[in-house]
């Protein structure tokens, strides 16, 4: 594997934001491994040329007295005994120390890919001794395709790991937030956005009911899974959940995302109609008037985001009455009657002038409400109780 094999492979690691000093590790484990699998040895160093991008292979021999080594090791080390397995039993701690590991429990075999006599070894160095090692350069080019394959699928292994370790560390935590994304591609079912280091999954089913995506336009997502494992990531989005209506107050009114204006609840029909109750602890606050802006500029840049759907900002009460009456808006002249704290139950009666406003249009208005304040709501009109015999009015 050339220099710049190896580069393109670097700068593709540091792409995915692995450190310089792993990757190099990584790439000295590969190559390692590579030829050990090749080669069947275990005696090899890999070095790296950081600066220049070269990596030299060095295979590393030990020295032994002769090839027979009949003899003893060195006049400080152990006698080797012929074709005799020597065992711990038979040597002591020190002993074992001493003694190179390939001798403690096998009788010696020569073998020139990992021995070198002393004599030879003299021959390169004067001053080394038995039980050194001396090493020579691989010559590359011989390597072999195997071990360059195997070298670049633990590379890839790698990027792998580094793409996951990345994401989690990115997507761990950003479990029902916003973010921005570029629609990259579509299918039958989904569309997929880039988020910068992996792509979410945006099912068709999750974007708000007729609006149009474009290929290659920007636009806000709401994250509502993430699913990180040794497979990959998978990065579920949606614009219809109501967590993405909180999520664009936060971003457009400071008030909210600096907590001097509350959300206390959210109802949510995607692409016809939200509604949001908000409050302020700090009686100098007008939190509805927070949320608008002046000449309703900080709403405008919502409701731009959500197309024709409509938005009623709703002044939250802890007065269950009060809650109510604001949060059927934009229906007037409501009375109403909780008739079971325990379970709810709750009626709305309405003048004929503002029953269709108070229920809305299929019914949205008082589903949303009674969302909303978790109420169950059922809107009359005085005529309709009186007709019922409900005896519940002053």
């Amino acid at each position: 594997m050339n220099s710049k094999e190896f580069k393109k492979a670097l700068e593709l690691l540091e792409e995915r934001g692995m450190e310089k000093e792993s990757i190099y590790e990584d790439m000295v484990l590969a190559l390692t491994s590579a030829y050990k699998k090749q080669t069947g040895l275990t005696n090899v160093r890999v070095e790296v040329d950081k600066d220049n991008l070269n990596f030299k292979l060095f295979s590393f021999k030990t020295v032994v007295l002769d090839k027979n080594h009949k003899e003893s090791l060195d006049e400080d080390q152990i006698p080797m005994r012929e074709e005799e397995e020597l065992t711990e039993e038979q040597l002591n701690d020190e002993e074992l120390e001493d003694l190179p590991e390939e001798f403690r429990y096998r009788p010696f075999v020569f073998n020139d890919k990992i021995h070198i006599t002393l004599e030879d070894a003299r021959k390169l160095d004067p001053d080394i001794k038995v039980g050194e090692t001396i090493e020579e350069e691989v010559d590359t080019d011989k390597f072999g395709r195997v071990a360059v394959s195997t070298a670049k699928q633990v590379i890839i292994q790698k990027v792998r790991e580094a793409e996951r370790n990345n994401i989690a560390l990115e997507f761990g935590e950003k479990n029902d937030e916003i973010m921005s994304g570029t629609v990259e591609m579509e299918d039958e079912k989904n569309y997929y956005i880039n988020l910068g280091r992996t792509q979410g999954l945006l099912p068709k089913t999750e974007i708000i009911p007729g609006e149009e995506i474009k290929m290659g336009s920007n636009i806000k997502v709401y994250i509502s899974k993430v699913d990180i494992n040794s497979k990959g990531a998978l990065i579920l989005l949606t614009r219809k959940h109501y967590g993405f209506i909180k999520r664009l107050f936060e971003l457009e009114i400071p008030e909210i995302s600096e907590g001097v204006v509350l959300i206390y609840s959210i109802a949510r029909d995607a692409g016809n109609r939200t509604k949001i109750a908000v409050y302020s602890e700090n009686s100098n606050v007008d939190p509805i008037g927070a949320c608008i802006g002046e000449k309703g500029s900080r709403i405008s840049n919502i409701l731009k985001e959500l197309g024709k759907e409509k938005i009623d900002i709703v002044k939250y009460s802890k007065d269950p009455v009060e809650f109510i009456q604001n949060a059927l808006s934009p229906a007037k002249n409501l009375k109403v009657y909780i008739l079971d704290e325990k379970t709810k139950e709750t009626m709305v009666v309405v003048d004929n002038e503002n029953l269709s406003l108070a229920i809305g249009r299929k019914g949205i208005n008082v589903k949303l409400a009674s969302r909303l304040t978790h109420y169950n709501l059922e809107v009359k009109t005085l005529d309709d109780v009186k007709k019922a015999g409900i005896n519940i009015l002053e």
